[in-house]
């Protein structure tokens, strides 16, 4: 509960301290500005309200690593419902009305993941989870998109330290191996999500291991 809090509360706050010009910069998310990727946590905050309400009573399909869909095909911003977001993002044109929804519908999902009973099962996507191992998921949701926020915005706050390692073990146990050492947490969650092209000195240290990479989760 509280490693999600800590990434959603920062990735928040970073979002509340952009300047209007900030949401027509583009994104760490292909296809994506600023603004496209703050509506698109909108939505994602009504799927956690939405989930940790649909309770499940039965054993878990899934935990936090394998709740994720892993393609070694990055997305290219085609996908129709990322071109819904685009749409609906445009939609507000006041960033500040963008901001003001995500502050509300995102606290009230704060709110809900700590009152939730870790223990519980709840269901989404088809599948099985306790609400522990969803809101564990959700610190990596919550950290790539903190760092696809930040990009091409140097100025801005980065994920807290504690985000980071969180999300970079996540990231391990899905790829069934660890990654290189060398590698920041920063570094490693961007290379290993195709979220950035890995340097000739990464590339070394990663043909050392058995990982295959990127891995493309959703």
């Amino acid at each position: 509960m509280d490693h999600f809090s800590q990434a959603w509360n920062a990735l928040r706050a970073a979002v509340a301290g952009l300047a209007d010009e900030d949401f027509a910069q583009p994104s760490g998310c292909t296809g994506w500005l600023v603004r496209d990727l703050v509506c698109h946590l909108v939505i994602d905050a009504q799927d956690v309200l939405i989930t940790l309400a649909t309770p499940a009573g039965t054993a878990p399909t899934r935990d936090a690593a394998s709740y994720w869909e892993v393609s070694d095909t990055p997305p290219t911003g085609d996908d129709p419902l990322d071109a819904l977001t685009v749409r609906l993002a445009a939609a507000y044109q006041d960033p500040a009305l963008l901001k003001f929804h995500l502050d509300d519908v995102g606290s009230a999902a704060g709110r809900a993941a700590g009152l939730a009973d870790p223990a519980l099962t709840v269901g989404t996507r088809g599948q099985v989870l306790t609400v522990a191992d969803y809101l564990s998921a959700y610190v990596l949701e919550w950290t790539l998109h903190h760092l696809d926020l930040v990009a091409h915005l140097p100025g801005a706050p980065r994920p807290p330290a504690e985000s980071l390692a969180r999300a970079r073990d996540l990231v391990e146990r899905i790829a069934g191996t660890p990654l290189p050492a060398a590698l920041s947490d920063t570094d490693a969650l961007l290379v290993a999500t195709g979220r950035r092209i890995p340097s000739a000195r990464e590339q070394a240290a990663l043909a050392t291991t058995d990982v295959r990479l990127p891995l493309s989760l959703g």
